[in-house]
């Protein structure tokens, strides 16, 4: 599996280059801002790409930018977006469209390895992963509309389900059988009007409903 690191913080970044090469990821390039991303995927077509969302020059949004072009030009090469803050719309923007192989994390969810690359082996073989604090507050501020007609448990399971867990992971999460969180999945797809499917990276398409949602309210 091939890696390109966009970081502009020496450390983090060498930080990131050690805990992939460590689990066998070939870290092909490792930049500093933007404009370097988008050049070094152009010349190695990673298989993923690990970026930050804030870089030089303006330390805004160059990174989710970057992202997204990479997502126009190489829809093959799966993106994780790293940033220190939760801003939503960067989530929805790196989502909405081609949402398989992409993930939106905090950066302070790097610090516990093996969550990090938990979600980046999900986000590499084409699944999604949101931070658990990024979905929190997705659902904690919709306030009315199709979330008010979901259970607490069936909130806990889209939760799960928009971080990129399986069905089993989210059973061994809350401590019930398989066949209980494929219930709790029907009833949150018909509950929200979207067709149930088996297929993992467009569970997050629940919470996204919620974002799109608020943004046109």
């Amino acid at each position: 599996m091939r890696a390109v690191i966009a970081e502009d913080s020496v450390l983090l970044r060498a930080g990131l280059v050690k805990v992939l090469e460590a689990v066998g990821y070939t870290v092909v390039a490792a930049v500093n801002d933007a404009e370097e991303l988008l050049a070094a995927v152009d010349a190695h077509k990673p298989d993923v790409v690990v970026t930050d969302v804030r870089m030089p020059p303006g330390f805004t949004d160059e990174g989710v930018r970057a992202a997204l072009l990479i997502r126009r030009q190489h829809p093959e090469v799966a993106v994780l977006l790293l940033s220190q803050y939760v801003e939503e719309r960067y989530a929805a923007d790196l989502l909405t469209g081609n949402n398989r192989g992409v993930g939106y994390l905090l950066k302070e969810r790097v610090a516990n390895v093996d969550d990090f690359l938990d979600a980046l082996e999900r986000v590499a073989a084409g699944g999604t992963a949101l931070d658990p604090e990024v979905v929190s507050q997705l659902l904690l501020r919709r306030q009315s509309g199709p979330l008010d007609q979901l259970t607490p448990r069936e909130r806990e399971v889209l939760a799960l389900m928009a971080e990129g867990r399986s069905n089993q992971a989210i059973a061994q999460g809350l401590v019930v059988s398989e066949s209980a969180v494929a219930k709790h999945i029907n009833n949150i797809f018909m509950k929200l009007g979207l067709a149930p499917t088996d297929g993992e990276h467009r569970r997050v398409k629940a919470v996204l409903r919620f974002l799109e949602s608020e943004e046109g309210s």
